[in-house]
């Protein structure tokens, strides 16, 4: 039950972030500026976080599978591009058909995790998914609007939409394979031991890029700390509880739970803007909450 509690509590981080990170693509910095910042930002804390940890534990670091740096490398990569993708469309006029194909992470999470690490979902376990994944369509009413489902679904925003799902699902099973190769018992050290190592690697490796492609850019994302560093917060926040889940649970009900990050978006929605919930939104709502639900049952 309690990867149930840290994925949730992952999808909240991630609304808080999302919502910095938003506000950073949307002039002060570009799409692979706010990127970075989300890694930067994190690294230090969860660096700092790790070896605090060690020391209360009075222990020195867990050795590591073969495969370790293999999973990290690939997880960090394919995280980089999926979050590039997502910024990107930040800045596009069709957000919320691009969000909705993002969602197909879940699915794609489920097939990977096969495929990389034997991981099965079960036929109850799938139909739970299934039944979220309705739930975030009816929320997006990507059939409504002008043009019908085709029309909207044929721009470039469902094409970033997708490709960030396939990559999120990717780097899902990358960093779960990356913590069952610390060889520890205690899932949260074989998280602390992960989330460093990838966020130092992701720094630079995007760092490095960004120097070669965007001429002071690096120099913009440092000047950003007033609001970078509570990104870099949320991003350690929502990273422990992901990472922690990972090395307990099949990553495709990790981010099956992870859904009622649509449903968080919506209240921010009604809390700090006032907006009224329709009676769609309520039924999409609902199916996610059962999603969520069965899940619980079935684990």
């Amino acid at each position: 039950m309690s990867w149930i509690v840290l994925s949730v509590m992952a999808a909240a981080f991630q609304t808080l972030r999302f919502t910095l990170q938003k506000h950073l693509s949307m002039g002060a910095l570009s799409a692979g500026g706010a990127t970075l910042a989300r890694f930067v930002y994190t690294a230090p804390f969860v660096t700092l976080l790790a070896l605090v940890y060690l020391l209360w534990l009075g222990e020195g670091l867990p050795s590591v599978g073969p495969r370790f740096v293999l999973y990290v490398l690939s997880g960090g990569v394919t995280q980089i591009l999926a979050t590039w993708c997502v910024v990107a469309i930040f800045a596009s006029r069709n957000f919320a058909v691009g969000i909705t194909f993002k969602k197909t992470e879940v699915m794609l999470t489920a097939l990977v995790g096969f495929v990389v690490l034997g991981d099965r979902v079960s036929l109850g376990g799938m139909g739970a998914i299934g039944l979220g994944l309705v739930g975030v369509l009816v929320l997006s009413d990507l059939a409504g609007g002008t043009g019908g489902l085709l029309r909207r679904a044929m721009n470039p925003a469902a094409g970033l939409g997708l490709l960030s799902g396939i990559l999120f699902a990717c780097s899902a099973v990358a960093y779960r394979g990356a913590t069952l190769e610390v060889w520890a018992a205690d899932p949260l050290l074989r998280a602390l031991v992960t989330m460093p190592c990838v966020t130092i690697f992701q720094a630079f490796a995007l760092g490095g890029y960004l120097r070669w492609r965007e001429a002071g850019e690096i120099s913009r994302v440092l000047a950003s700390w007033r609001t970078s560093v509570w990104m870099g917060l949320a991003g350690m926040g929502g990273s422990i509880c992901w990472f922690t889940a990972f090395a307990m649970m099949n990553a495709a009900y990790v981010f099956a739970v992870g859904q009622v990050e649509v449903i968080f978006s919506i209240m921010v929605s009604v809390w700090f803007f006032g907006e009224v919930i329709t009676r769609r939104e309520w039924v999409g709502m609902g199916l996610i909450s059962l999603s969520v639900l069965g899940l619980v049952w079935l684990s």
